[in-house]
């Protein structure tokens, strides 16, 4: 199914130049991120909705894993909107609505918890986990500007949207694995 809002098919420069932008999000949040994280000292103790220390780890990686959950709903919208899960009719309007919500839900759920994140711990590369952990972050935000843009963009092919939509739930499987699934196990990831 075509959403049927686009133009004829642009050229290969236009899709190259959406997804470069969000690459350059991506890449340039990780140097602005770490120039913060050098800048401000590392707050252990801070805060996340009034929970501190250990409860405020174990209230990030819970609102991590609700964020992967509706990552995950956002993916089978998708592909029931696009017509590619076998059996399934076309879906109703509301469909298109019902993901645009969640999608603005999920969104905003990330952003406190990558703020606690970077005020609570910075930016570190020492381990190969917390290393995977910035990396993602810095992509589930170039992914999401990038996704942004093509969904905004009259002139940007629609075949691009999966492709963002796709790197978007990509960002966030790893930032659960190294960060929630990590808390929630005891500080430990299989793996890692």
């Amino acid at each position: 199914m075509t959403t049927g809002r686009r133009g004829p098919h642009r050229s290969l420069p236009v899709r190259a130049a959406a997804l470069a932008i969000g690459a350059a999000v991506s890449v340039a949040g990780s140097p602005a991120i770490r120039s913060v994280a050098r800048h401000d000292t590392p707050d252990y103790d801070s805060g996340l909705f009034g929970a501190h220390g250990t409860q405020a780890v174990d209230l990030k990686a819970r609102l991590g894993s609700a964020l992967w959950c509706l990552a995950l709903v956002q993916l089978g919208l998708a592909l029931w909107r696009y017509g590619r899960i076998p059996g399934l009719r076309p879906p109703p309007r509301r469909v298109r609505t019902v993901h645009r919500l969640i999608g603005l839900v999920a969104f905003l759920l990330s952003v406190p918890i990558a703020y606690h994140c970077v005020a609570a711990y910075g930016v570190e590369t020492t381990g190969t986990r917390v290393a995977l952990h910035s990396v993602s972050g810095c992509a589930l935000y170039g992914a999401f500007a990038a996704k942004v843009l093509v969904v905004r963009s009259r002139f940007l092919p629609g075949r691009l949207l999966p492709l963002v939509g796709g790197a978007l739930v990509c960002a966030i499987g790893p930032l659960r694995y190294t960060g929630a699934l990590w808390a929630l196990n005891g500080s430990d990831a299989p793996g890692l």
